[in-house]
């Protein structure tokens, strides 16, 4: 047996959406692991700092600005990946977001919503997971081995108000991975993994103004959260790290199609 299941060291790990909070924290926390982290993101000056970092503190990164939904960009993303590090080992598909369009307010109703940008947030969540999840399995198809964390969330499970677009997008993510989990295992065999995490509320650049006020406290929606949270606190990014770890570790090499609860028990949460 492996002596250190969580040994990551040389491992190559792709990130799209990796200049978002999220996404440079996992990045980061990686690298310093051992892992060879490929930043994928549209923010090229935000992309090319990150890895200044990573590298500063001794750790091995590459940025390549991509887009998600353009499968071309994303095939050369990967043709540079391969030349550099000559495999791909877990593909982790961070990118994401919303739109002011797809939600609903609660001074709105259904019939508000804009059919344009709930199809735009379907397509940057869910199609902009399928896409480089197609891309990327590429090598680990050809290597036997490899994983995928694909990011679900909290309104994947629970019927939350205002956010119709992004919760039916992450509610396709939860049943794309289910799905890809047994079409991986049973084309390319038991080596290729497909899970996801579904992260409670944190706060990021895309809800800070929907939980927090300018003065820094909670709006009525963020307070709505720390209700139905049993820790009684929004998370940390970087307590997102060690389900990653373990989910692209061979420490998870039994586990495949689960979505990843980490959310200070909000999904439980009853009343």
């Amino acid at each position: 047996m492996k002596q250190n299941l969580f040994d990551i060291r040389g491992h190559v790990v792709v990130i799209t959406g990796g200049t978002g909070v999220l996404g440079r924290t996992i990045a980061k926390y990686l690298a310093a692991e051992g892992a060879k982290v490929v930043v994928l993101g549209r923010k090229k000056e935000v992309g090319e700092r990150i890895v200044a970092d990573i590298v500063a503190e001794g750790g091995e990164a590459m940025f390549l600005e991509t887009d998600v939904l353009q499968r071309e960009r994303l095939e050369q993303n990967c043709a540079d990946i391969l030349y550099k590090y000559g495999r791909v080992d877990a593909l982790l598909n961070a990118a994401g977001g919303n739109m002011p369009g797809a939600t609903i307010g609660p001074d709105k109703t259904f019939f508000d919503l804009d059919p344009a940008q709930f199809q735009t947030v379907l397509d940057l969540n869910l199609t902009g997971t399928v896409i480089p999840t197609q891309v990327f399995l590429h090598p680990m198809a050809t290597q036997k081995k490899g994983a995928v964390v694909n990011f679900s969330s909290m309104a994947a499970f629970r019927p939350m108000t205002r956010v119709c677009g992004y919760a039916a997008a992450k509610a396709g993510i939860s049943n794309f991975t289910a799905y890809m989990a047994t079409e991986c295992a049973k084309k390319f065999g038991e080596g290729i993994r497909v899970n996801a995490i579904a992260p409670g509320f944190f706060i990021t650049e895309q809800n800070r103004s929907l939980l927090t006020n300018p003065d820094g406290s909670y709006t009525q929606r963020g307070q709505d959260v720390i209700r139905q949270t049993p820790f009684g606190r929004m998370g940390e990014p970087e307590e997102l790290c060690g389900t990653i770890h373990y989910l692209i570790s061979d420490a998870s090499r039994f586990v495949t199609g689960t979505v990843a609860v980490v959310d200070g028990g909000f999904n439980v949460f009853a009343m």
